[in-house]
C-alpha cells in the first residue's frame, strides 16, 4: 500500500494500484464540483462578496450607517472649540523642560552654545588643523 503522486497533476497522492488522483477523475469524466454559494449572513438573500460575509447591499448600508454618528453618540464627546487654538503658544515660546533632580545651575550653558552653533566643514577642518599644530608644539618642547 504505497503512495504515489498523480501521474496527471503530479500534486494529489493515489495508492499503486490507481490511475488518477480523485479530482483528476472528476475533471476527466467533465464533473464539475460546484463551490457552495455563501449567502449574506444579514439578508440570507444574496450571495456574500468573496472574503466577506455579507452581501453588496448590506455593506453600502452598514458603511452608510457607521459613517453618520447617531445623536445619542454625540453626547458622550467634547465638542472641541477651533477658534482657540491660535490663541495657544507656540513650542518655541514654551520653558525648556528639565529633567527631575536637576535645576538651572546644574545644565552648563556652554554645552547647550556648543550643541546650538553649527560649524562649517571649512572651520571643523580649521579647527582639525589648528589642534595638530598645537600638539606639534606641544612636542617639540
Amino acid at each position: 500500500m504505497n503512495l504515489v503522486k498523480c501521474p496527471r497533476c503530479d500534486l494529489n497522492y493515489i495508492l499503486d494500484g490507481e490511475k488518477y488522483c480523485k479530482v483528476c477523475q472528476r475533471e476527466l469524466k467533465g464533473d464539475s464540483r460546484d463551490d457552495e454559494i455563501e449567502l449574506c449572513s444579514i439578508c440570507n438573500e444574496e450571495p456574500a462578496l468573496p472574503g466577506k460575509d455579507v452581501c453588496l447591499f448590506c455593506l453600502k448600508e452598514m458603511n452608510k450607517s457607521n459613517s453618520t454618528p447617531e445623536p445619542d453618540e454625540l453626547d458622550g464627546q467634547e465638542n472641541v472649540d477651533t477658534a482657540n487654538i491660535g490663541d495657544m503658544d507656540s513650542v518655541s515660546g514654551m520653558d525648556e523642560i528639565i529633567p527631575d533632580g536637576m535645576d538651572d545651575t546644574d545644565i552648563p550653558s556652554q554645552e547647550f552654545g556648543e550643541i546650538e552653533s553649527e560649524l562649517s566643514l571649512e572651520d571643523v577642518r580649521e579647527d582639525e588643523e589648528r589642534e595638530a599644530m598645537e600638539d606639534e608644539d606641544e612636542e617639540d618642547i
